[in-house]
Formats: C-alpha cells, structure tokens, sequence
C-alpha cells in the first residue's frame, strides 16, 4: 500500500461532529498527501449521528435521489469528493477511509481497488462474514444462495495520493434506502435488476470489530502522533466553501 520503507500506516481515531467535516477531513488528508505532507497512509472510520443522503460527485440528483421523501423523512443531501453513486449514511454504516501518500505516482484504478477491497475483506472473514469483492468497487456476503451487498465504496485520485472511502452496512435502517433512492443508473452485473430492499444486507458484527477487522485489514499500527497535528484550518474551510453550501451540493 505504501513504500517498503515507509513507516506503518496511522490509525486516526478522530470521529469529527458531521457529516460534512468528515468528508472533508477526507479531503484534506488526500491533499496532504499529495503534497507530500504524509509520510505514510493513513486509516480511519466515522459513523453519521443521522441519516443523511451522500451524492458522488457526478450524481445528479434526479437521477438517483427521491428529494420529495428526503423532505419528508428529514434526511440532508450532502455531496463527497469522491466518484461513484448515491449512498444514505446513518446510525449502524460504519464509515472508514484510507489515504495513501504514492510519491512516484499513484497506480492504476484496478491496482487501487484490489488494495483496497482485497484484504478488507480478508480481515471481515477473519471477524466471522463470508465477505468477497464484487463487481468494480462492493463487498458482498452470501445470504443463502444470493449475493448481498454490504459495502460500497469510491476513491478520488489524484498525482500523488489516493483517497478510497466507503460504507460499511452493520445494523442499519435498510428500509431507509429504498425509501429516498431511486433505482441507480448504473448498476454492477450480480445485482440483476434487484431493487434495493433485494440487494443490501447487514454484516452484524457490531462497531468494534468491524473497526478491528478495517485496522488488521491496512496494518493500522502507526499512532496518530506520528500525523502531528491534523489539518483543521483546511476542514474547517472545506466545510464552508463547499461541503455546507447548498451550491455544492445541487450542482446536478
């Protein structure tokens, strides 16, 4: 994941308050590591206090939201740096990131997602789930004979950092997804057509070892002095210029 030499990956216990300060908490990591402000990766995870409705950064919102139902079930729209569909956040969908310095260059997409979902889901087999990757950028479990997603995820890039973050379905409202999304655009070949009701699933593991599995997953073992201090200057401006603005936010 990082040069041989490089010190053991940093594990950031810092849960900031919103939605909003996480994603971009996100950001200002990746932008500390591609300015080589990071000696190492550093790994985290978060949970939202309350449902909320977390755009790609190309979602359109008519596309794959139902603003209406939102409206109705008080649930925000927020949208992340990241690439990939529409997902919904709240109380039991642990959130966890990685941020990777690439000095030389950051590989190719393909070499991302398998460094990424591989040995995540190594170590969610280790913790008790059948868990495999499926399609470009999921996690699934066996429910009987049907594959069942329980995690997705999305990666920015850039020259010399990666950004890869996602979900991970533990006790959540599944209800709640078909209740706010539409069917999506696009969609990986072993869900066929499934609505959403029919496609998720919950891992069930409980917080804590779902955060021991994301740790032994990335070699975590690096203590987050070892960061210095992180960049709230930058969260906090990230957060009123882009993450909190509706601007932002509808701009598809």
């Amino acid at each position: 994941m990082t040069a041989t030499h490089a010190p053991p990956p940093i594990w950031l216990d810092t849960e900031l308050d919103t939605v909003e300060e996480n994603l971009a908490l996100d950001e200002a990591l990746l932008e500390a590591a591609h300015e080589g402000r990071l000696a190492t990766a550093v790994v985290r995870t978060w949970m939202a206090t309350t449902p909320t409705v977390v755009l790609g950064s190309s979602s359109r919102i008519a596309a794959e939201v139902d603003p209406d139902a939102c409206a109705a079930a008080g649930v925000r729209l927020i949208r992340r740096p990241s690439g990939g569909l529409t997902v919904v956040l709240g109380p039991g969908c642990l959130m966890w990131s990685v941020i990777v310095p690439h000095p030389l260059g950051s590989p190719g997409l393909e070499a991302i997602h398998a460094a990424m979902l591989e040995p995540l889901a190594r170590a969610l087999c280790g913790a008790g789930r059948d868990v495999h990757r499926r399609g470009t950028s999921d996690l699934a479990v066996l429910d009987g004979s049907i594959e069942r997603k329980v995690s997705g995820n999305a990666l920015r890039v850039k020259r010399h950092g990666v950004l890869y973050h996602g979900t991970l379905l533990d006790s959540f409202d599944l209800d709640l997804i078909s209740h706010v999304l539409r069917h999506p655009p696009q969609e990986p070949a072993y869900r066929a057509g499934r609505s959403h009701a029919g496609f998720v699933a919950n891992l069930g593991l409980g917080r804590p070892r779902l955060e021991a599995a994301v740790r032994e997953a990335f070699q975590a073992t690096g203590s987050a002095e070892d960061l210095g201090d992180w960049p709230h200057d930058r969260v906090r401006q990230l957060v009123a210029e882009r993450y909190a603005s509706s601007d932002w936010t509808q701009r598809l």
